[in-house]
């Protein structure tokens, strides 16, 4: 008999119809793709980006790289205590390291993660050979497998390619939050003809047009599907909120009994209404936005059904 799967995921996650008046006065159509319900510990698009690169590892050692409240790092740090792999996560910022450690990164630690600290100009750097070779010596991972920051390369962009097939048929506009841009690449080349991808930025800084290209033209060899960036939402840049952001989010999961992640889901739905209220979809557009996290830490089992 064999053991179960320890990343064995939901799919697809449920697609769930959202009443709220911002958009249906303007006759709108508001779904959530609950994809914060594919794994309990590898939410959404962080099981779709990281199976492929942990097939791709073969059981050698992960190495990757994240800021103080990465996502990724901490799903990184889940898959290794799950299938028993070494990880090493590289984290931003130097002056951290004498630092007790955020729930964030305390939560990597007690998965097993090896924390190496790096100061911010060598990280902006990670991407040179050179660099690169120096940070993996120096923390201990030479020869453990490399998964980018955000977990976003080709291999996640094609893991991701199945998102939008997921949405074939429900949406005409399919809205996600964007850090690093590979989710973004592979949902919109997984949509049908007649539909479109939105991405809103958490980052500010505009670079992740050139940046979301570049991840189709790796995966695909060409610029897929039909997609576009709003920047606008993002208060400020990462793992960064604004007194209104809060506001809103509570509002939302007042009016739906919904919690809502702050650092990507809520800059998401805040777009949207934004979007709405600007008059920016059609009257009958139906609009899906993809649920990519859940708060952290986790409401607890009362948040199990979300």
């Amino acid at each position: 008999m064999t053991s179960p799967d320890p990343l064995a995921p939901r799919l697809p996650s449920p697609v769930h119809e959202i009443r709220d008046e911002r958009f249906g006065r303007r006759g709108l159509r508001l779904l959530l793709k609950r994809d914060d319900l594919v794994h309990p510990e590898l939410i959404g698009n962080k099981w779709r980006k990281l199976v492929p690169n942990i097939a791709a590892a073969q059981g050698r050692a992960l190495v990757t790289f994240g800021g103080a409240y990465s996502n990724h790092l901490r799903a990184t740090a889940a898959a290794g205590r799950l299938l028993g792999l070494p990880t090493t996560g590289v984290v931003r910022g130097q002056e951290l390291a004498g630092r007790p450690l955020n729930p964030s990164l305390a939560r990597c630690a007690a998965d097993g993660m090896r924390l190496h600290f790096v100061d911010r100009s060598t990280y902006r750097r990670k991407t040179d050979p050179e660099t690169l070779a120096g940070i993996l010596h120096a923390a201990g991972a030479e020869g453990a497998y490399v998964v980018p920051e955000g977990g976003s390369n080709a291999e996640a962009v094609r893991g991701c390619r199945a998102l939008g097939a997921e949405l074939r048929g429900h949406a005409d506009v399919v809205a996600v939050a964007c850090g690093t841009g590979g989710t973004l690449a592979g949902l919109a080349a997984g949509l049908a003809a007649g539909q479109r991808a939105l991405g809103v930025p958490v980052l500010k800084g505009g670079f992740l047009e050139a940046d979301v290209q570049t991840l189709q033209e790796r995966a695909f060899g060409a610029r897929t599907g039909t997609w576009s960036l709003d920047d606008r939402f993002h208060c400020g840049g990462y793992a960064r909120t604004t007194p209104e952001l809060e506001a809103f989010a509570r509002d939302f999961e007042q009016r739906h009994g919904l919690p809502v992640e702050r650092l990507y889901v809520a800059k998401l739905l805040y777009g949207l209404v934004a979007l709405a209220q600007e008059n920016a979809f059609a009257r009958g557009t139906t609009i899906a936005a993809v649920v990519t996290g859940r708060p952290f830490p986790d409401p607890g089992p009362a948040a199990a059904g979300r």
